[in-house]
């Protein structure tokens, strides 16, 4: 038997993914729902890797997930944080285009991979990140339902912005709107 072996790439693959998801301390039904591990299999895997490894740092939360859109757009730094994550999400292409349809288990995988690539690229652009995982989560949720929160576009400077779907759109992104580190006018971008 081989590890490379297709039969057993899918079962690597989810406990991989459950790791990740772990050091990025994910809720347990997270990871559940994620890679179809069962909590008793992720327990163990928590002891075994991470607890016994002595990385400390790594806490298992415990409750329910974040679930107010509001904390998204509480203050610049969130607005611009929460903007940089949904661009990040934008570019790996994590916003499914039928949202109602469930893709294969390996899909799902790979889907769960490059949400953890754009979490980690969002957290090496901040020197203090204020998202935590499951706020990644919840605004990914949010914005493909865009029932609470929305993805719109600066009208200064074309960059990606996340609104209120309910409440009056701004015209410009927080760098446009402050008025320091102005990114380029279109019209100077097409000159």
């Amino acid at each position: 038997m081989r590890i490379t072996d297709d039969r057993y790439t899918r079962d690597r693959l989810r406990l991989d993914l459950a790791l990740r998801l772990i050091r990025h301390e994910a809720r347990t039904c997270t990871i559940r729902s994620w890679t179809g591990l069962t909590d008793d299999r992720i327990r163990k895997l928590y002891k075994s890797y991470v607890e016994h490894a002595g990385h400390d740092a790594v806490r298992r939360h415990r409750g329910k997930a974040p679930r107010q859109a509001a904390y998204f757009l509480r203050n610049m730094e969130l607005r611009l944080q929460s903007a940089t994550l949904a661009t990040l999400m934008c570019s790996l292409g994590l916003f499914q285009p039928d949202a109602g349809a469930e893709p294969g288990a390996f899909l799902q995988l790979r889907w769960g991979e490059r949400f953890c690539e754009a979490y980690e690229t969002y957290l090496g652009e901040f020197a203090e990140p204020r998202l935590g995982f499951e706020h990644a989560c919840y605004l990914h949720r949010a914005l493909e339902r865009q029932a609470e929160l929305a993805i719109d576009e600066c009208l200064g400077c074309g960059a990606l912005v996340v609104v209120s779907a309910f409440a009056a759109r701004p015209d410009t992104c927080v760098f446009c709107g402050e008025g320091r580190l102005l990114p380029p006018s279109r019209e100077a971008l097409h000159r």
